[in-house]
C-alpha cells in the first residue's frame, strides 16, 4: 500500500518594512486624525454642551453620545497600536461612514459637512498604507 505525504506549504514571505522616509510620512499622516478623531472621543464622552447641541441638531439623543465617545476612542486606539492598526482603520471607517449617513440624513452642505468624513478616512488610510507594511503588500501602489 503506497503511503502519500502530504506536500509541506511554503511560507510566504513577510513584506519589507517600508522606507523610513514612508514610515515618518505615514506615521505624521496617522497623527492627524488620531488627534482629532481623540479630541472628538473624549468630547463625547464627557458629554460637553456644544456635542450636545451638535447632536439634538442631528436627530440623536443625549444619551448615545457617552456610548458613541467610548466607541470611538477604542477604534482610535486600535488604530493607534500598531498591531492592531488595520483592524483599528476598518472600524473607523465604519464609524465614519455612520457619520456620513447622518449628514445626508439631515441634509447638510456637501463639502464642508457630508464629505469631511471621507477626508478624515483618507487620511487614516493614507497614514496607515505609508506606515504599514501588510497593508501595502495587499495593494501594491508604490515600488
Amino acid at each position: 500500500m503506497p503511503t502519500h505525504t502530504p506536500p509541506v506549504p511554503t511560507p510566504v514571505p513577510a513584506p519589507a518594512p517600508a522606507p523610513t522616509r514612508w514610515l515618518w510620512a505615514g506615521r505624521i499622516l496617522s497623527a492627524l486624525p488620531i488627534l482629532f478623531l481623540a479630541f472628538d472621543g473624549v468630547a463625547k464622552a464627557m458629554r460637553v454642551p456644544p456635542v450636545l447641541d451638535a447632536f439634538a441638531k442631528l436627530g440623536y439623543s443625549e444619551n448615545v453620545a457617552g456610548p458613541l465617545g467610548i466607541t470611538l476612542l477604542v477604534c482610535v486606539a486600535l488604530y493607534a497600536v500598531p498591531r492592531t492598526s488595520m483592524l483599528g482603520a476598518i472600524l473607523l471607517t465604519g464609524y465614519l461612514g455612520g457619520a456620513i449617513a447622518t449628514h445626508v440624513r439631515v441634509g447638510d452642505p456637501l463639502f464642508s459637512h457630508i464629505l469631511f468624513p471621507t477626508y478624515v478616512a483618507a487620511l487614516v488610510w493614507g497614514g496607515l498604507y505609508l506606515r504599514e507594511a501588510r497593508l501595502g503588500a495587499l495593494l501594491p501602489l508604490r515600488k
